[in-house]
C-alpha cells in the first residue's frame, strides 16, 4: 500500500461508473464538475463513508451501538486511507440551547475563566465580595500594623425588624458582654428595647485586640467564632470606626446578597444549577403578542378583528363582548384603533376585579350572571396551559412570540451568575460581544499576576478558538447567537474552526463547499485556514465551485462530463495546468477562459416603479432606505453579516406577504412600504427541502405526476379495469405495493450494524402492485416512468402538452439529468431550489409577481450559474420582479442593479454603502464589493451604465 496517495478502485455509488482515482495524501484537493456529476457521491458516499466505516468497525460492538453506522459503499478497494472527518452543509444544531459559543467550546473555556478568576461584586452596594479562609482574613487584619485596635464583629441580625430580646438574652448565656445595634456599643448586662417595627443591624462583640507580635492564634479564634455565629461572614472595626467585611463564602454581609460557590457550573444555562429558574436557561419566555391576536387593528371586534375569536364558538365570544360593549358604553362596530385605551386594554388583558353583567341564552330565556371579564390574552394563556389537544395547541401557538425572559432578560443565567466579573463584564455581556469584540477585550485583558498564573492556558485557548473564527469569516457572529439561526455555510465555517482548534493529524477532511455564504473579501482567510490545516499534517478534500478555491488547490479533480447519467467519469485529475489543458472538461474551459458568462450589452429599464422600503432597522440595520426598481434583476450584496438576510428575508419578505396574503409573519422593525400594489404575489424560493419524506419528488412537487396519473387514467385499459387517477399513486392504497407499503423497499434493524434496506420482493422496487403495473403507455408502465430521467420524460412525453411544459422547465433550469421518482431527501439544496424554480416557471406569468432567492448559485458549477441566469431574465422578461442576495460576481456583473451593505458585518454593517449598476458600484470608493466587480467587468470605471 502506498502511503502517498490514496487509491480508489471500481467505485460505483450511484451514479459514479467504477471510477478508479489517485488522489495524493496530506494536500488540498478539490473536487469539482456540474450539478450531479457524482462530486458528493466520490468524496462523501464513497471516500468519507469508507474512510468513517473502517473506523467504526474497529471498536467494539458495545460502542457501535451508539455511533453512526455508514454502509459500505459500492466500490472495489480503497488504499491509503486515513480517519476521516467530514464538514458538510448543515445547520449546527436546531437544539434552543445550542449557541455559538457552546459549538465551538468557547462557552465551557469561559466558565472555567470566570471560576477560576471572576471577581463577584454585590448587585446591592458594587462591593467587590471575596472568598477568604481565616489565614487571609487573619493576614489582612494583621497588615493594618503593630498598635492598631480593632473589634471582631460577628453581624447576626442584618436590616430586618423585631425586638430581639431571645437573642439578647441567649448571648447573655453564652458569656458575651457587648453588642453593637444599629451602630452604636451596648452593654448586654443591660436591658436593650428595640423598636419591633423598625429594621436593625445586630452585632456581637467576639472579641476586641490590640495588634502585635503573638496575636495571630488569638485572632484567628475570634474570626472562626465570628464566622460560625454569622454563617460564614465577620465584621472587623478598626480604630478609625472603619468597617471591615470578611466572608469565607461570597457574600456581603450588608446587603444580605451571596453566591453558594463560583464554580463552572453556576455559569452554564444547560445545568439546572447555574440555569435561570424562570425560563430554565432557554432566555425567552412565550408571550401571546397582542399584535397577532389583534392583527387588523382597522376592523371592528363585530368583523372579527379578534383573530382567534374569528371563528371558533364565535356566539359564546360575542356575547361575551355584547356585555363588554353594554358594560362599558362602546360599540362593537367601532374600529378596534378607535376604541379608547382603556377599553383595548381591558377586552385584552380583563376587568380587573370589576364585576360584568353577563348572559346566556338557554331556548327562548336569557339568564344573567355577574363576574370579571377574563380577557382575550389570559383566557388564551388558561387555553394554552390547560389543552391536551395537540391540534388547539398548534392553533394557539400562532399567536404566540418568543420574548426575552422577564427575570434574567435573556441572559439564561441565574442572577447570582451575572454578579461575577472579568475585566469588568459579567459572562452574558462577554457573550454578547462579536467575535472581532471579544478577541480584542481578552487580547487587551489586565489580569493580576495570580490570576494570569491561574488562567493563562485557558485565556490562551478562549484568543485562539477566537482567533479561527476570525480566519474563517465568522467575527461578525455573537458568541450568544442561537445555532438554529446559522446558515448552512456559517455552521460549516464553524465547525472548520472548532477542527483547527483540536490541531489533529493525520486525519483526512472533506468538505462541502465551505465558500458558501463567503463574500470574496474573505475568501483569501478560508483558504488560508484550509492551508493551514492541510499543513499540520492532514489531507484535505473539498467539493468546491468558487474559482480562488479551485485555483489554490495541489490537486483537482474535474467530475463529468453531464450530470446523472452522463456523469460519473473522472474527466480529468491532475493540476490548474493539466485541468485547462483538457478539452473536455467544462471546469478547465472556464478556468482557461476559452468559456465565460458575458457581462449583458443592457441592463433592463424595468417598468420606471420601485418598491420602496424606508427605515429598516431590524438586528444590525442603520435606518436604512431602500428602493428596488420592479421588472428587474436585483442584486442585493455584502460582506457576510452586513444585514442582507435581515433586509430581504426577514424585513422585505414578511411586510409585502402580510399586505398581499394576510401572513401573520411579523416583519422586523421599518417605518413604511411603499409601491406593494405594482406587485400581485411575493414567491420566497429557498433552499430547504421540496418534501420531508422519501414519498416525495420532483413530480409530485412539481404537479406533472398528476398529469401522468391522468393520462394512465384514460388509458383503454385502466377504463376497462375502473382504474381512477388515484390508483397510480404510491401514496394511498390501491395501486401501491401493500407489502412495502409504496416504499419499494423494507428496513430491516440490525443493532449493532447498519440497518440493511433491501428491495421489496414482492413489487422488486417498483412500488406498485402487478395489476397497477399491467397498465403501460407507449410499453412503459407508471414504474418506468418514474424512474425515468426529465431528458428521458420530455422526449417521451413530447406529444403531451401538460406534461411536455412542466418538463421543459425542469430542463431550463439544468436538471435534466435527475429522475422524476427522485426521493426529495436525496436532493440538494441548490437541487430542492431550482425545483422550486421550475415549478413558479411553469405557472402561468402575470408579470406582478416579486421573486425573492438567498444565494441561488449554493452548489452550481459556472455552467450551471450560465443556465441559472438564463432563467431568471426568463421570470424578469415577463415583467416580474427578482431579488436576490448573492456572493457570485457572475451574478452580480450580470444584475440590473445591486444594493451593496456594509461597510463591515455585525454591529459595523447595516448601511447602504453603494446602489446602481454593476458599473456604479464598481465605481463606488469604500464598497468592497466594487473593488472586485472592477475585475469581472471591461472597462468598469470608463463605461457608462446603459439603459438607465
Amino acid at each position: 500500500m502506498s502511503r502517498e496517495t490514496i487509491v480508489i478502485k471500481g467505485a460505483r455509488e450511484h451514479n459514479l461508473k467504477g471510477v478508479d482515482l489517485e488522489i495524493p495524501r496530506n494536500r488540498l484537493i478539490v473536487i469539482t464538475g456540474v450539478s450531479g456529476s457524482g462530486k458528493s457521491s466520490l468524496a462523501f458516499d464513497t471516500i468519507y463513508a469508507e474512510g468513517q466505516r473502517r473506523y467504526v468497525e474497529s471498536l467494539s460492538a458495545y460502542a457501535r451501538q451508539f455511533l453512526e453506522l455508514m454502509e459500505k459503499p459500492d466500490v472495489d478497494s480503497i488504499e491509503g486511507l486515513s480517519p476521516a472527518i467530514s464538514i458538510e452543509q448543515k445547520s449546527v444544531s436546531k437544539n434552543p440551547r445550542s449557541t455559538v459559543g457552546t459549538v465551538t467550546e468557547i462557552y465551557d473555556y469561559l466558565r472555567l475563566l470566570f471560576a477560576s478568576v471572576g471577581v463577584v461584586v454585590c448587585p446591592g452596594c458594587e462591593r467587590e465580595i471575596r472568598s477568604q479562609t481565616v489565614q487571609d482574613m487573619t493576614d489582612s487584619v494583621l497588615s493594618f500594623g503593630d498598635g492598631g485596635r480593632v473589634v471582631v464583629l460577628a453581624p447576626i441580625v442584618r436590616g430586618r425588624k423585631g425586638e430581639y430580646r431571645k437573642e439578647f438574652e441567649r448571648l447573655r448565656k453564652e458569656g458575651f458582654v457587648r453588642v453593637r445595634v444599629d451602630g452604636e456599643m451596648r452593654d448586654l448586662s443591660e436591658e436593650i428595647v428595640l423598636d419591633r417595627k423598625k429594621k436593625h443591624d445586630i452585632d456581637v462583640v467576639v472579641d476586641r485586640l490590640v495588634l502585635k507580635e503573638g496575636i495571630r492564634n488569638r485572632l484567628a479564634e475570634a474570626f472562626e467564632l465570628a464566622l460560625r455565629m454569622a454563617g460564614g461572614v465577620a465584621k472587623v472595626l478598626d480604630e478609625f470606626g472603619r468597617e471591615h467585611y470578611f466572608s469565607e463564602r461570597f457574600a456581603c454581609p450588608e446587603c444580605n446578597f451571596s453566591i453558594p460557590e463560583v464554580s463552572p457550573r453556576l455559569f452554564s444555562f444547560n445545568n439546572p444549577y447555574g440555569a435561570c429558574p424562570s425560563c430554565a436557561g432557554l432566555g425567552t419566555a412565550n408571550h401571546f403578542d397582542p399584535d397577532l391576536v389583534i392583527p387588523d387593528r382597522k376592523k371592528s371586534l363585530r368583523e372579527g378583528a379578534i383573530a382567534p375569536w374569528e371563528r371558533r364558538g364565535s356566539t359564546y365570544f360575542f356575547s361575551l363582548l355584547d356585555a363588554l360593549a353594554d358594560h362599558y358604553d362602546f360599540s362593537l362596530y367601532t374600529p378596534f384603533e378607535e376604541l379608547p385605551k382603556k377599553i383595548q386594554d381591558v377586552i385584552l388583558y380583563g376587568s380587573g376585579d370589576e364585576e360584568i353583567r353577563f348572559y346566556y341564552l338557554e331556548g327562548s330565556r336569557k339568564y344573567y350572571y355577574y363576574k370579571p371579564f377574563e380577557g382575550v390574552i389570559p383566557y388564551l394563556e388558561r387555553r394554552y396551559r390547560e389543552t391536551e389537544s395537540e391540534f388547539v395547541r398548534e392553533e394557539l401557538e400562532k399567536y404566540i412570540r418568543q420574548v426575552p425572559c422577564p427575570e434574567c432578560r435573556g441572559a439564561r443565567l441565574r442572577r447570582e451568575a451575572l454578579h461575577v466579573r472579568v475585566g469588568g463584564k459579567n459572562i452574558h455581556e462577554v457573550t454578547c460581544l462579536s467575535v472581532r469584540d471579544a478577541l480584542s477585550f481578552f487580547q487587551n485583558l489586565v489580569l493580576s499576576r495570580r490570576e494570569e498564573q491561574i488562567a493563562s492556558r485557558v485565556l490562551k485557548e478562549i484568543v485562539s478558538r477566537l482567533g479561527f473564527l476570525k480566519n474563517v469569516g465568522l467575527d461578525y457572529l455573537t458568541l450568544d447567537r442561537p445555532s438554529s439561526t446559522l446558515s448552512g455555510g456559517e455552521g460549516q465555517r464553524i465547525r472548520l474552526a472548532t477542527q483547527i482548534g483540536a490541531s489533529l493529524v493525520g486525519v483526512m477532511y472533506i468538505l462541502d463547499e465551505p465558500s458558501i455564504g463567503l463574500h470574496q473579501r474573505d475568501n483569501r482567510k478560508l483558504l488560508d485556514t484550509l492551508l493551514a490545516l492541510r499543513d499540520q499534517g492532514n489531507t484535505v478534500i473539498v467539493v468546491e465551485h468558487d474559482e480562488e478555491t479551485i485555483r489554490s488547490a495541489d490537486f483537482i479533480v474535474d467530475m463529468g462530463p453531464g450530470a446523472g447519467e452522463s456523469g460519473g467519469e473522472v474527466v480529468v485529475a491532475g493540476t490548474l495546468d493539466d485541468v485547462c489543458a483538457c478539452s473536455r472538461s467544462l471546469t478547465g474551459q472556464y478556468l482557461s477562459g476559452k468559456k465565460r458568462i458575458e457581462v449583458p450589452e443592457k441592463r433592463r429599464k424595468g417598468t420606471g416603479k420601485h418598491l420602496v422600503l424606508r427605515g429598516c432597522r431590524g438586528n444590525n440595520l442603520k435606518g436604512i432606505d431602500v428602493s428596488i426598481p420592479l421588472g428587474t434583476i436585483t442584486c442585493i450584496t455584502g460582506v457576510s453579516g452586513s444585514g442582507k438576510s435581515t433586509l430581504l428575508i426577514d424585513t422585505l419578505r414578511p411586510a409585502v406577504a402580510g399586505i398581499l396574503h394576510g401572513s401573520r409573519e411579523k416583519p422586523l422593525p421599518f417605518d413604511a412600504i411603499e409601491g406593494v400594489e405594482e406587485i400581485d404575489k411575493v414567491v420566497n424560493i429557498d433552499q430547504s427541502p421540496i418534501g420531508r419524506t422519501p414519498r416525495s419528488n420532483p413530480a409530485t412537487y412539481t404537479g406533472v405526476f398528476t398529469h401522468i396519473r391522468d393520462l394512465f387514467a384514460k388509458l383503454p385499459e385502466s377504463r376497462a379495469r375502473g382504474y381512477k387517477p388515484g390508483r397510480f399513486s404510491f401514496n394511498v392504497k390501491g395501486g401501491r405495493c401493500e407489502a412495502c407499503q409504496g416504499e419499494g423497499y423494507l428496513k430491516i434493524e440490525m443493532h449493532f450494524m447498519p440497518d440493511v434496506y433491501v428491495t421489496c420482493d414482492v413489487c422488486g422496487g417498483s412500488r406498485f402492485n402487478r395489476e397497477t403495473l399491467e397498465v403501460t403507455y407507449r410499453g412503459k408502465s407508471i414504474a418506468d416512468v418514474l424512474n425515468m430521467t426529465v431528458n428521458q420524460a420530455y422526449e417521451f412525453f413530447q406529444n403531451i402538452p401538460p406534461i411536455e411544459a412542466k418538463l421543459r422547465t425542469l430542463k431550463e433550469v439544468g436538471l435534466g439529468y435527475i429522475k422524476l421518482g427522485q426521493s426529495a431527501t436525496t436532493l440538494s439544496g441548490g437541487e430542492a431550489q431550482r425545483v422550486k424554480l421550475s415549478r413558479e416557471l411553469s405557472r402561468r406569468a402575470t408579470g406582478k409577481t416579486l421573486y425573492l432567492l438567498d444565494e441561488p448559485t449554493t452548489g452550481l458549477h459556472f455552467d450551471d450559474i450560465r443556465k441559472l441566469l438564463r432563467v431568471l431574465s426568463l421570470l424578469a422578461d415577463k415583467g416580474n420582479t427578482v431579488v436576490v442576495i448573492e456572493h457570485n460576481l457572475d451574478v452580480i456583473k450580470c444584475a440590473d442593479y445591486v444594493i451593496d451593505l456594509g461597510p463591515e458585518g455585525g454591529d459595523e454593517g447595516g448601511y447602504v454603502v453603494a446602489e446602481g449598476t454593476p458599473e456604479e458600484v464598481a465605481r463606488t470608493p469604500g464598497s468592497y464589493t466594487g473593488q472586485f466587480l472592477r475585475k469581472v467587468l471591461p472597462g468598469a470605471g470608463q463605461r457608462a451604465a446603459t439603459g438607465r
